[in-house]
Parts: structure tokens; C-alpha cells; sequence
């Protein structure tokens, strides 16, 4: 991996010196665009329709629209005028629990690695939010953009996850879906904790694949090899009409599914002892 950002962690009066490196990857599989008739890939130009012009990187500039149709010119040197402590600093503001931060306000986590004179600094933070458990409010500028982001351990390294700002979080009062108040049967809601019980399990992410993905693969890679595409049949939803009947047959489905490899299991031995 090569770092995106150069900086250092601003803690107190210390500045740890540290890279920045992209910690996720998207396995979205990516299409483009091709001219129907000779099934060239499409090109995407600039284009000025006042000026009927095609338009280089060069010939274009940043504008803010202020009122419709009109602009006020940003460039390069105006940003720069802007008085940050952390255009190049990820300055840490306060300490928090990470319980406190709901997961809505998550957007991109980035790997934060020390240079060559920062391993001591680095490993202290590391040690000292270990101890006490506790994870960093911080505020970053990343592509000319001041974000607020919070630094916590990740396994053996220190990780950095951008976050948004209150303003940007809706509220789910914006929903009028939800003004509506309905009763919830007890015995309903019994059975609806007995289902999340019986479903209950342990966090392991490698069990996750995307179906959708493996299938779209499948499927290319059958058209490439020529061969016919059998389109499966799908099975039409079931329509709920009684709640509660509907979780009775979810439970008994789960606990069905449960059963199936002890039963698979004890063949198995019998085969065995024969």
C-alpha cells in the first residue's frame, strides 16, 4: 500500500509523525459504457455550451453559486489563506468512549502508521488509550476539507475513521412512516425476542459473503465462455397475514436448520461403526 497523507497526530504539546493509508477497498465489480452499434467504450468530455467548446483541466476553475446563475471564483491560493491548525496535523481535541458514538456517524476509515521518527510517540498513544479505553475526537483536513474523525485502536495499529458532523446527520423525525403508533401484542413480542435469540450468534465477518456478487461473477463468466444463461425461478414472497403464525414459522425454520447437521452428524458415527 503507498500513504495518501503525510502529517502528524497533534496530542497535548506532542506531535507524532505518522503516514495515512486507505483501510477499506470496494469489491463493487465496475461496467462501463459502450457505443451500442460498435461497442467502443464511451468518452466523457468537459463541455462549455456557451462557448461550444471542449474544455481541458486547465481551462477550468472553482466557482460558488451564491445566487442562481452567479458565481464567485475560488482558486488554489484562496483556500490556502484559509488559517487551519490541522491542514497537515490530525489535532486530537477530546477523549471519549466509543460507545458514545453511534455508527451513523461513521464514513471512511483510514490506517494511521508511523514514520521513522515517530515510533515511540506512536506506541505511547497506542499504549495510554489501551489502558484506558478510551478513543480520540480529532479534526483533519483531507482534500482541502476540514472533517471531524476519531482515533481508536484497531487490532495492533491505530486507525482513523472520518466522521460526520451533527449538522449532516438527519433525524428519523423527518419520516412521517413513523408518527403512526401501533400496539404490539405481548405474546407477539415474545415470540419476536425468542426468534432474535434463536438467530443470535457470534460476530464472525468471514461468514459474509455477497451473494449478489459471486452470482453477477458467475454470470460474466459464462457469457464470456459463450455458454446459455438458465435463469433460476424465484419463489413468490409469502404475503403475512398473522404475525404471530409468520414467527412461529420463522422460529421452527431456525430451530429445523439447527437440527439438520447433528442429524448428519450422528449417520456419519453409525457409518463409522459398521
Amino acid at each position: 500500500m503507498r500513504p495518501i497523507w503525510k502529517g502528524a497526530i497533534s496530542f497535548g504539546l506532542v506531535n507524532i509523525p505518522i503516514k495515512l493509508y486507505t483501510a477499506t477497498e470496494s469489491n463493487d465489480i465496475k461496467f462501463r459504457f459502450l457505443h451500442k452499434e460498435c461497442k467502443s467504450p464511451i468518452n466523457y468530455q468537459r463541455y462549455c455550451p456557451v462557448c461550444d467548446e471542449k474544455l481541458e483541466n486547465g481551462e477550468m476553475v472553482k466557482g460558488y453559486e451564491y445566487e442562481s446563475g452567479h458565481f464567485v471564483i475560488m482558486e488554489d491560493e484562496d483556500f490556502a489563506k484559509i488559517p487551519l491548525e490541522s491542514v497537515k496535523a490530525i489535532e486530537i481535541i477530546d477523549f471519549v468512549d466509543l460507545s458514545e458514538i453511534d455508527p451513523i456517524y461513521f464514513v471512511k476509515s483510514y490506517f494511521l502508521a508511523p514514520t521513522e521518527l515517530g515510533h515511540k510517540p506512536y506506541n505511547l498513544l497506542y499504549m495510554a488509550m489501551q489502558e484506558t479505553g478510551k478513543i480520540a475526537i480529532a479534526r483533519v483536513v483531507l482534500r482541502s476539507k476540514e472533517t471531524l474523525a476519531c482515533v481508536r485502536l484497531y487490532e495492533n495499529a491505530l486507525l482513523m475513521e472520518t466522521i460526520f458532523y451533527p449538522s449532516e446527520i438527519r433525524s428519523p423525525e423527518m419520516m412521517p412512516e413513523l408518527m403512526k403508533e401501533v400496539k404490539v401484542n405481548e405474546s407477539e413480542l415474545e415470540m419476536a425476542k425468542n426468534l432474535i435469540n434463536s438467530l443470535s450468534t457470534g460476530f464472525n465477518p468471514e461468514k459474509y459473503k455477497s451473494q449478489y456478487r459471486e452470482a453477477l461473477l458467475e454470470l460474466i463468466e459464462a457469457k464470456i465462455r459463450g455458454q446459455e444463461i438458465a435463469i433460476p425461478e424465484q419463489p413468490e414472497a409469502a404475503t403475512v397475514v398473522d404475525l404471530m403464525e409468520a414467527l412461529r414459522a420463522s422460529l421452527a425454520k431456525v430451530e429445523e436448520a439447527k437440527e439438520k447437521p447433528k442429524k448428519r452428524g450422528r449417520r456419519k458415527k453409525e457409518e463409522v461403526k459398521v
